[in-house]
């Protein structure tokens, strides 16, 4: 998910009451809730670093660190405040296994919430390279920004006017998400049950089906299939029911120029690690390497590979 939302979550779980446990909770949290992120600075090797994200940062190793890390920063950082008389007199004092607990457990809410969208995240990281999917919310969610931002500000303003309640709307907060992801898996689901169906009685019995909910009307789903040699779409809302693309397109990964050239190209053997559902389109002597989750305009530039030849092979454009 992106960083606000990561922001967020951390400030909701300071808004249940876990920021009355300890000094420095609320900072702790948010820090937490984004720190797996520190992989982000790759992201100057351009499509090289799709192979890089969401892995080793997010696996099991770096998720025992990288919280004592951040706790060990934390409690430095008090110290120093302390030391030379400008720590807060309101502060509440530093709790250290609190603060610790706290640290895993905003760190924790980062692979949880990374691994419900369809980019994917390799949960197992270095002991696996397995990549592991959602397909449940769409990278930034609209409505799941309101639904945080609206009960942390809920609970903050009744926290400032003394309510006695002011977890409240926090609480609400964090059960209307979960309610909302909940469902959200059901309508994946559905979807990709439905176009398994199809598929299956079209003849396509082996295809692969991912559903992704397109931006904001989160109740839709598009739905991308392939089997060994052929690719396609679908589209389903719950209710409605859906429709399914048999017919498809050849995928093109038999290419032959593909393997050949892809080794005289760090940025095309990071995509093919990276991507679930490569597919290869023909531009003049060049071939187009994308990928299906990402092929809408607005995307597809970040996502794909110009292949030409050894020594003139090119990264995205």
């Amino acid at each position: 998910m992106d960083n606000l939302t990561h922001s967020l979550a951390g400030a909701l779980l300071g808004q249940i009451g876990l920021k009355k446990k300890t000094g420095l909770a609320m900072p702790t949290l948010i820090i937490a809730a984004n720190l797996p992120d520190i992989d982000a600075a790759c992201a100057i090797y351009g499509i090289e670093s799709l192979s890089m994200r969401r892995g080793i940062t997010h696996g099991p190793i770096a998720l025992v660190l990288l919280p004592i890390l951040l706790w060990g920063l934390m409690l430095a950082f008090d110290r120093w405040q302390e030391g030379r008389g400008k720590r807060p007199a309101g502060r509440l004092p530093v709790h250290r296994g609190w603060l610790l607990a706290l640290a895993y457990i905003g760190c924790l809410s980062h692979p949880a919430l990374d691994w419900l969208n369809n980019y994917g995240i390799r949960l197992l990281e270095p002991f696996s390279h397995r990549w592991f999917y959602g397909d449940s919310i769409f990278i930034i969610d609209l409505w799941i920004w309101l639904a945080l931002g609206l009960s942390v500000w809920l609970s903050l303003r009744r926290e400032r006017r003394g309510a006695a309640n002011w977890q409240r709307p926090a609480w609400a907060g964090f059960m209307a998400v979960s309610a909302y992801i909940f469902v959200n898996g059901l309508i994946t689901g559905a979807a990709e049950h439905m176009a398994s169906g199809v598929l299956a009685a079209g003849g396509r019995k082996d295809a692969l089906v991912v559903a992704s909910p397109p931006p904001l009307t989160f109740w839709k789903r598009d739905i991308f299939w392939r089997t060994a040699d052929r690719y396609g779409t679908a589209s389903f809302i719950p209710g409605v029911g859906g429709h399914v693309d048999l017919t498809g397109a050849p995928t093109g990964m038999d290419d032959p120029r593909l393997a050949t050239w892809a080794k005289a190209d760090p940025a095309v053997r990071a995509f093919l690690f990276w991507s679930r559902m490569p597919v290869v389109q023909k531009q003049g002597n060049a071939i187009l390497l994308r990928d299906q989750r990402f092929m809408h305009p607005l995307a597809q530039d970040r996502f794909q590979v110009r292949l030409a030849a050894p020594d003139i092979a090119s990264h995205p454009e």
